[in-house]
Order: structure tokens, then C-alpha cells, then sequence
């Protein structure tokens, strides 16, 4: 039996300067918003550490850990798909580490526990509560808003995923490192993503300052 090719869709790949343009807005924002200092998180999560929503929406506090030489996020097997265990490098871009980082302490300051969420609610009532995935879907797409309706038109908090995949191989990662870090089964799943260009003129570009 013929083996299918894992296909990607290189449309839904944010390019460098999309993503580049999504984090300066909302580094712009965040100064004054706390919703946007959320949403940047988020973002973070998603397009530059290449979490899935339901990893999204179950990492903790104590999952975040930032303060070693070589920080990573630890993705419970109970929040994976596969019931598969896995850390994911912070140390390879540093203003992905830093965003993080900056998060983990102002939860912390707000009394947030090691098991409590990392990306919560805001509501009052509700402040620091895990976020539905629907929610972090929401989220995602208000937080692309900059990228204009037409851009945002079938583009999902999965796609951040398929970003970060992308970006990660452009920035010189091994094909090995970046399948343990987003946790495929096979290589072959992640070696799709190789020839996906994510410059803007057609040419591969690097946005992370991926680093050894």
C-alpha cells in the first residue's frame, strides 16, 4: 500500500513579517492591556513554541520553567495528543523566553499557584480559571486582527502550529529537534514542512533568533 504524503498548506503559514507584525502590535498593546499582554502570550505559545490548543489551555505555572540555563515548557502526557510527554526549548528564541517569562511572574504576583493556569481568565469572577479552547480560538484570531478579514479568513490557532514548525526549520533547527519539540511521531510528518517558505518574498527568512 502507498504511503500518503503528509501535505501542508503553505497558505496558512504566517510569513516572517506577518508574525513579526501580530507580536509588534501586541507589544504596542500590552503596555496598557492587560487582555493584549494575554493575547501576546498566547500568540507566543502557539506560533512560537508550537503548542496545540488543548496544550494551550492545559499548561500550568509549574510547567513554565524559565529560571535554568536551557528553560523549556513541560507538556503533561494528559494534555497532548498521544498521551505523549514532551518539553518544548524556550532557549532557542529569546524574546519568545522573555514574553514568557515576564507572564509567569506577573501571574505569580497575582497569587497564582504552581498548578493553576498559565493562560486564565481575566474576568474578575473568574480571574486566573483555565480557558476553554474555544476561548484561546477567539483569542487567537482577535490577536491576528493587525493581519486584516481577508487574512484572517480560515486561519486557526493551529495554524500557529504549523508557523512555528515551519519557522523553526528555516531557522536552522534540526528535523529531529523540532518533531521532539512539537511531539510528531514521525519524521517524515515534520520533514513536510522543510521547502514551506516563510519570507515573504518567496525565499526562506528567519524571524527567531534561534539559538545553539
Amino acid at each position: 500500500m502507498r504511503q500518503e504524503t503528509w501535505q501542508v498548506d503553505a497558505t496558512k503559514i504566517l510569513t516572517r513579517v506577518e508574525l513579526a507584525s501580530v507580536l509588534r502590535d501586541l507589544r504596542t498593546k500590552a503596555n496598557n492591556s492587560e487582555n493584549s499582554r494575554l493575547n501576546l502570550v498566547l500568540v507566543r505559545l502557539a506560533c512560537c513554541c508550537g503548542l496545540r490548543v488543548s496544550e494551550i489551555a492545559g499548561l500550568q505555572i509549574g510547567d513554565v520553567h524559565v529560571n535554568r540555563d536551557r528553560p523549556f515548557l513541560r507538556i503533561r502526557a494528559e494534555t497532548s495528543k498521544g498521551n505523549r510527554a514532551r518539553c518544548v526549548p524556550l532557549w532557542w528564541d529569546g524574546d519568545t523566553l522573555g514574553d514568557l517569562s515576564d507572564w509567569k511572574e506577573h501571574r505569580v504576583r497575582e497569587g497564582a499557584k504552581p498548578r493553576d493556569a498559565f493562560v486564565g481568565s481575566l474576568w474578575k469572577s473568574r480571574y486566573g480559571s483555565r480557558l476553554s479552547r474555544h476561548t484561546l480560538r477567539r483569542r487567537f484570531i482577535t490577536a491576528c486582527k493587525v493581519l486584516g478579514l481577508e487574512r484572517l479568513q480560515g486561519l486557526t490557532i493551529h495554524h500557529g502550529r504549523h508557523t512555528f514548525i515551519s519557522h523553526a526549520l528555516a531557522g536552522g533547527r534540526t528535523i529531529a529537534e523540532v518533531r521532539a519539540a512539537v511531539g510528531h511521531q514521525s519524521l517524515v510528518t515534520t520533514s513536510a514542512y522543510l521547502h514551506i517558505a516563510v519570507d515573504d518574498n518567496g525565499e526562506v527568512g528567519q524571524l527567531f533568533r534561534f539559538e545553539s
